[in-house]
């Protein structure tokens, strides 16, 4: 029997309602937690305002919003069907001949268009608000004062020193084991934070400790000729691990960005799993938010035949947890190159949607 477009508009909307309800009060417990957190963080400094915290709360909160959308899903959907199955309406429409594939249909619809939604429109708002929380944590919190940014255009780096700041671009970054050399470089120093005091501009500069050992450079100066020098040593604190972690975590990048950024990355001999793993697992959401709803609606069978909301709620939690646990575990995985990074990102979601797929098999067709 063909379901119903009035059923599956019906089943379509009960599950929206549900997940959008769960994911609010999800919500509305992260942005408590992380406000309380921030607080707590910020006596310390009387610099701090309640408005600051408040707005720092805010800026984090889209992407924490991004990562408990499949476990909205999950538990939007155990609502839905635990609704539906209380109010008899379930066991209607399949002693109507309504087989369970078909009255999930709807819900599993919409929950891929909600991972797409995740991905291509919640992500890049989620990463543009990331990345201000980290830049507002960096000048409150952290106090630091080392920047780095990698694009098609080069490196910027901004560096702070006994002299002052120092901002360094370079048209070409090389990374070979642990040394780091910048080719084309240009560096702009400055006394205290706005007093430009000369410029560098070099053809070669390798990392060393403590130490940029610039090559070939013509220092100017304001009302000063040129002066060239065959070597010159820029006073530094960063080191090849610093550099590496200052780049943009995968986190405050759109998923549409992340692709060019990786190319980067790679071309100037860093390491880019990290990033790599984070796209591969932003294509897999869809996936994903399908496999909850499958789960969900075997604990809501379960629920059918046997009865009790508590197991529903037990059942999900465990399931919940499971899921972040194996996640957390394969990623970990993948990062140290164990196992490859489609594998890590991709078998959360396989998982799950064939555990699913399997526990309803058993439970419909015996």
């Amino acid at each position: 029997m063909r379901l119903s477009t009035t059923l599956s508009l019906y089943i379509g909307r009960q599950f929206l309602f549900f997940f959008v309800g769960v994911l609010v009060m999800f919500l509305a417990l992260i942005f408590l937690f992380d406000t309380v957190e921030l607080m707590r963080r910020s006596t310390s400094d009387q610099n701090v305002t309640i408005q600051m915290v408040f707005e720092m709360a805010f800026m984090k909160l889209p992407n924490m919003g991004q990562q408990v959308f499949p476990f909205a899903a999950l538990f939007g959907g155990m609502a839905t069907f635990a609704r539906l199955t209380r109010n008899h309406e379930l066991v209607v429409t399949r002693a109507s001949g309504v087989s369970v594939w078909q009255f999930l249909l709807p819900a599993l619809v919409l929950a891929c268009l909600l991972g797409l939604f995740r991905i291509m429109v919640f992500n890049p708002v989620a990463s543009a608000t990331l990345a201000r929380y980290e830049q507002l944590e960096s000048d409150y919190l952290k106090g630091e004062e080392s920047y780095l940014a990698l694009s098609k255009t080069g490196l910027w780096l901004r560096q702070a020193n006994a002299e002052g700041q120092s901002v360094i671009h370079a048209e070409h970054v090389l990374q070979r084991g642990s040394d780091v050399e910048l080719r084309k470089v240009i560096v702009f120093m400055y006394e205290g934070h706005d007093n430009f005091a000369k410029r560098i501009d070099a053809a070669h500069a390798s990392l060393e400790d403590g130490f940029w050992h610039i090559r070939d450079a013509w220092v100017l100066a304001p009302e000063a000729q040129p002066v060239y020098k065959a070597e010159y040593w820029l006073e530094t604190d960063l080191t090849l691990g610093r550099i590496q972690d200052s780049f943009a975590p995968p986190e405050t990048m759109s998923f549409w960005t992340l692709p060019g950024f990786i190319d980067t990355l790679e071309l100037a001999g860093f390491s880019a799993i990290r990033h790599r793993l984070h796209w591969h697992s932003l294509l897999a959401s869809p996936l994903l938010m399908c496999a909850m709803v499958l789960i969900a609606a075997t604990f809501s069978l379960r629920h059918t035949r046997r009865g009790g909301t508590t197991s529903i709620i037990i059942g999900g939690i465990f399931t919940g947890f499971m899921l972040y646990f194996f996640s957390n575990m394969v990623f970990a995985l993948g990062l140290s190159d164990s196992i490859p990074v489609a594998l890590a990102a991709w078998s959360p979601s396989g998982v799950a949607s064939l555990l699913g797929l399997a526990m309803l098999l058993h439970l419909e067709d015996g």
